[in-house]
């Protein structure tokens, strides 16, 4: 069990640099469908996704923000054969875990998610466009954003994006994750995606922390 000395030793040490880095590949999954947006939707959207800065964690007690360096530290674990830059590592788990949490999304879930989408590329681009972490259709950024697709490789807006259209999905499908994620990958009804998501969640089922 890891106390709180080897807690804070361990997430110091995940800011180290190390050599490595990701180059553009393709990416089989990404496929949101463009759908027509009440204007009401497209304003509340539109208002969840605005703003980019950083995340800053605040945590209520010792024990909450010991919970979250205890998911930190697993979840760097096992993803340092993808992302061997432990600085670059730190920083997108950080923007995932908050974005997850902002948009009430399991943390878990979304790791999956990306997992499946990207393999933990920044830069994937798939055959139908997708782009970054959690592949995201550049019709979104006309839809709610500004337009600009090149910034859906920008590590926060793509994760800000991606949990917000999940999140969407999820309330469209009255809480449905099956529904839901065969809805964020263009396929809904079908089970491919959906259960190759729920499949990499497992790996992804580390303690996560308390509210902050």
């Amino acid at each position: 069990m890891l106390n709180r000395r080897s807690c804070l030793s361990a997430a110091a040490s995940l800011a180290l640099p190390s050599a490595g880095g990701l180059l553009p590949r393709p990416a089989w999954a990404g496929g949101q469908l463009e759908e027509p947006l009440a204007d009401s939707v497209r304003t509340a959207l539109s208002a969840a996704v605005s703003g980019s800065a950083p995340p800053e964690l605040e945590f209520a007690s010792t024990e909450s923000r010991m919970s979250y360096l205890r998911w930190l530290v697993g979840c760097s674990d096992r993803l340092v054969k993808r992302k061997p830059d432990a600085q670059a590592r730190r920083e997108f788990l950080q923007t995932v875990w908050y974005e997850s949490k902002r948009a009430g999304l399991d943390v878990s879930m979304v790791m999956g998610l990306i997992q499946v989408e990207s393999g933990f590329r920044k830069y994937a681009i798939s055959s139908v466009g997708a782009r970054g972490y959690m592949q995201i259709m550049p019709f979104w950024m006309r839809l709610i954003g500004d337009g600009d697709a090149g910034k859906l490789f920008h590590m926060q807006t793509n994760l800000r994006f991606g949990c917000v259209i999940l999140r969407h999905y999820l309330d469209r499908e009255k809480g449905d994750a099956y529904m839901a994620l065969g809805r964020y990958n263009g396929s809904r009804g079908q089970p491919q995606y959906p259960n190759a998501v729920f499949g990499a969640q497992q790996r992804w089922l580390i303690e996560e922390p308390r509210s902050v």
